[in-house]
């Protein structure tokens, strides 16, 4: 039986006066693809951010391998195994491939630990170990995406979050992101990903939540939510 590597009990986050999350409940085990799905403003960055300490709750735990995280700043819940790929992307546009890598590093001491993480990386992406040397903010779309996703994975994380990593790009590129997420989790990193692209996520992912307006609509096995077609057709219309 699979170990959960990060659970999420009754949480609850409030912007002022506005209630972004509404007690929600998920559990990711190892070696999972866990989606976390729903439209616009239903709440899935905001839970994102939340995990990885960028945002306080008001109320609920997250637990880490059963160890409680949910108070500890934004750098320990990193050095704590915790890493995100945020919207957007966010790369140093002005360095280089290698130096934005490097930068996903910068909690790591362990020489072998970072070369090791270096290799996983190119093997995920070789075109990154083709650019390290260019400028980020020359790579195409999907390159930056690539580039987001193995800074997060240098810091040898036990969770990554993909927030949104098909945003703006070729329905191609989308593909092979979206597989190489998986590629990740059956190395031993569970991954949540957030995504608008419902389908192709599903078909790539082990359990789905649906939010909707800060609750959990829906769960399930991934597979089990792909047939749904009325779910497809009310939350997630692709």
């Amino acid at each position: 039986m699979s170990k959960v590597t990060l659970k999420v009990s009754d949480l609850v986050v409030n912007y002022g006066p506005i209630s972004a999350l509404k007690g929600i409940d998920i559990e990711v085990k190892e070696n999972q693809v866990v989606a976390i799905l729903g439209a616009n403003g239903a709440g899935k960055t905001t839970l994102l951010r939340t995990i990885s300490g960028l945002v306080k709750s008001q109320s609920g735990s997250i637990e880490l391998f059963d160890k409680d995280i949910t108070k500890l700043e934004a750098e320990k819940i990193t050095k704590a195994g915790v890493s995100q790929s945020p919207e957007g992307r966010q790369i140093f546009y002005d360095l280089s491939v290698l130096d934005n890598l490097k930068t996903g590093a910068y909690t790591l001491s362990d020489r072998k630990k970072l070369d090791e993480n270096f290799q996983f990386v190119y093997k995920l992406f070789p075109i990154l170990k083709e650019r390290e040397n260019q400028v980020a903010g020359t790579l195409s779309g999907g390159e930056q995406q690539m580039l987001a996703i193995g800074r997060a994975l240098m810091n040898s994380p036990k969770v990554l979050l993909l927030d949104e990593p098909s945003l703006g790009l070729a329905p191609l590129i989308v593909k092979d992101i979206l597989e190489i997420t998986r590629e990740i989790a059956d190395s031993g990193v569970s991954v949540i990903i957030v995504e608008q692209n419902a389908k192709q996520t599903l078909k790539i992912s082990d359990y789905a939540y649906v939010l909707e307006l800060g609750r959990i609509s829906e769960e399930g096995p991934a597979q089990e939510l792909l047939q749904s077609t009325t779910l497809i057709e009310a939350y997630l219309g692709k």
